[in-house]
């Protein structure tokens, strides 16, 4: 279908988190989410960038997506023709980094490319390979390990297929095993988030006796090689996340045999061309992806949704519900999870849901509009 780039709105909100969100790199307790409206045809799409308040995660964060939406790439989108949201991925591809500001804005062109066409941004995507989308759940480090005992039974009671706890060094072998002795049963992986290095080897593969579908990232952030090493002394599969940014990156860590899951997160890997991409190479190699998850908003977590349902998105990801994370959504209805532990696919236009405009006005702290000229 394809169209104009009219005009692009950039709204700054801050929501407070229901509760604090813990991980090897730090605490949160309240989010600052930029979203990206672009427009065209009387029709609006929005994406929402992932980025964290702090450049712990990454290289990003809010202040800084803000300025380089701003001043790279609502410049050169703006007044824009795109013959398919795809093209979006060439705004700000002579950047270094900056693909959760990136992904925002790809995002915004395909939910508008899916509200024009009048269908679900699933389908705009090529998804829906299933209509009801697995669900885990990340759960933060903790101040003891009986409040995440507690954490986990009441998300498990919500039906959440699959649990995802963080560890770093001082919080992984006893946590691991006083979960499992809990809990023998579940499906429970580990999420390190960057905090070990080789030398910690030893201590990595003591995870191994407690069944862990998967340990996420545990050495640095843009390492590849070391993880190779690492898998081939481990029994427990490793996935990657904070390294694979790229098609590229994923194809070198596959052919070293750094990992045997990929997490693929939309603002990490710069929006859905790119998570399509990396989506079809693990497919053809016949490794599993699933969905990870930033503290979004219902914006993003609607985009994550139709992301989900790609193919090769065979492992439950970290897709939970809205009343998680936030007292009241900006959509509505919230994002909700079945007693089967699934979200279903909605078949309205678009991302899906209803932007609760009263409520998002109220959260808002700075906007900025830009008109094609």
């Amino acid at each position: 279908m394809g169209f104009q780039i009219e005009q692009i709105c950039l709204h700054w909100l801050e929501m407070p988190l229901v509760h604090f969100f813990e991980t090897s790199f730090g605490r949160t307790t309240r989010r600052r989410i930029i979203l990206v409206e672009v427009s065209s045809g009387g029709a609006s799409g929005w994406g929402e960038v992932t980025c964290g308040e702090h450049p712990h995660y990454n290289e990003e964060w809010t202040e800084g997506a803000w300025l380089i939406l701003r001043d790279y790439l609502v410049p050169e989108a703006c007044g824009s023709r795109l013959e398919t949201p795809a093209e979006a991925a060439r705004f700000g591809a002579r950047l270094r980094g900056h693909r959760m500001a990136r992904g925002g804005l790809e995002a915004a062109c395909w939910d508008l490319e899916a509200r024009l066409r009048g269908e679900p941004l699933w389908k705009t995507l090529g998804g829906g390979a299933r209509r009801e989308i697995p669900c885990g759940v990340s759960i933060g480090i903790q101040d003891t390990p009986a409040q995440l005992i507690g954490k986990i039974r009441a998300e498990l009671e919500a039906g959440y297929q699959r649990i995802k706890i963080k560890i770093k060094p001082g919080w992984d072998v006893h946590i691991v095993e006083a979960v499992r002795r809990e809990f023998p049963d579940i499906l429970l992986m580990a999420d390190a988030n960057s905090a070990y290095t080789l030398a910690d080897t030893d201590r990595l593969k003591a995870l191994d006796e407690f069944g862990l579908m998967m340990i996420e990232q545990p050495l640095a952030h843009d390492d590849i090689i070391d993880h190779s090493l690492l898998q081939e002394k481990l029994n427990t599969p490793i996935c990657l996340d904070e390294c694979i940014r790229t098609r590229h990156h994923a194809r070198q860590a596959i052919e070293l045999g750094a990992c045997r899951i990929i997490n693929i997160k939309l603002g990490r890997v710069g929006g859905f061309t790119e998570a399509k991409a990396i989506h079809d190479l693990c497919q053809s190699r016949g490794i599993p992806v699933w969905c990870g998850g930033m503290l979004e908003s219902g914006v993003g977590r609607a985009h994550n949704i139709a992301l989900a349902s790609l193919e090769n998105f065979t492992l439950p990801g970290d897709v939970s519900a809205s009343k998680r994370y936030w007292t009241r959504d900006i959509i509505q209805p919230p994002v909700e999870v079945t007693p089967r532990g699934t979200i279903v696919l909605r078949d309205e236009p678009g991302f899906g849901y209803a932007l609760d405009m009263d409520f998002l006005a109220s959260v808002r702290v700075r906007q900025e509009t830009f008109c094609a000229k």
